[in-house]
């Protein structure tokens, strides 16, 4: 029986500090592998890293036996995509690339059943209810889902105490690197610019009571904003952790090996 209430979206509201890890190796394996570490949120990316629907399914099904709470970025707002996630079992999603309160509030509608909603109702064909073995699905779901939207661009941050203020949104994740390249600092996150910005959006965030995220692999920035009011951060990603220890590992092997043993080729 699925729990009752999303203790993830108890947890935001509660202003808890959430440590979560991002999933990009769309693998279920892999996000098993994750799930056994114990952060409190996984997220499984489906904007920028390979998946799909089924790929979703699989990766929300290896999570689903540990503490971990599995939180699904969509690659848009779709109305019509929103629906299949939400009836694969995901209740905690993320929507990239939102702007405007007027963005927001057609999000809220999308994952919310009529009358609060347009969500279509289906769920007696899916895990969402359990294949209808959760029979107060319908009544539940609405309060159950939780809804992050992410703000990426300048204009975005201008916007963000109105998006944040939206009846329905539960937290606002803040994308460093978009935001930086919208700023005219590609690939440049912790510029001193960039950094002001979201220091800034994370105190708006704050003022107006709604939880706020992040997405950094530098310890020390994910510290500080933490300590500046983010409850929600991810502190790294599985495919840029794999690379980095395959690469090190090799590495310091190299730094050993003798040019007899690297032009011979025999090894054994």
């Amino acid at each position: 029986m699925m729990e009752a209430k999303n203790r993830f979206k108890r947890a935001l509201a509660g202003n808890e500090p959430l440590i979560g890890l991002w999933l990009g190796l769309a693998d279920s394996y892999c996000a098993e592998i994750c799930a056994t570490a114990g952060y409190d949120w996984l997220l499984i990316d489906g904007e920028h890293a390979p998946n799909d629907l089924r790929t979703m399914l699989q990766s929300l099904q290896a999570i689903a036996a540990y503490a971990s709470h599995p939180v699904v970025r969509i690659p848009h707002g779709d109305p019509a995509l929103i629906k299949q996630v939400l009836e694969i079992g995901a209740t905690t999603l993320l929507v990239p690339m939102v702007e405007t309160r007027e963005q927001a509030l057609e999000l809220v509608k999308a994952v919310r059943y009529p009358p609060a909603g347009i969500r279509g109702v289906g769920s007696g064909l899916a895990r969402s209810s359990r294949w209808g073995a959760i029979p107060d699905y319908l009544h539940g779901a609405n309060d159950d889902i939780c809804l992050l939207v992410q703000v990426e661009t300048r204009r975005a941050v201008e916007n963000i105490r109105e998006i944040a203020s939206v009846p329905g949104v539960d937290g606002v994740f803040i994308g460093p690197a978009d935001l930086s390249a919208s700023m005219g600092y590609l690939g440049q996150p912790g510029h001193p610019e960039v950094m002001h910005l979201i220091e800034s959006a994370i105190a708006t965030l704050k003022e107006v009571g709604t939880a706020c995220g992040i997405l950094t692999t530098d310890e020390r920035l994910a510290k500080h904003y933490l300590a500046l009011g983010a409850s929600f951060v991810a502190v790294g990603v599985d495919a840029t952790l794999l690379a980095q220890a395959t690469r090190g590992l090799l590495s310091r092997f190299r730094q050993q090996a003798t040019p007899k043993t690297l032009t011979t080729g025999t090894g054994y």
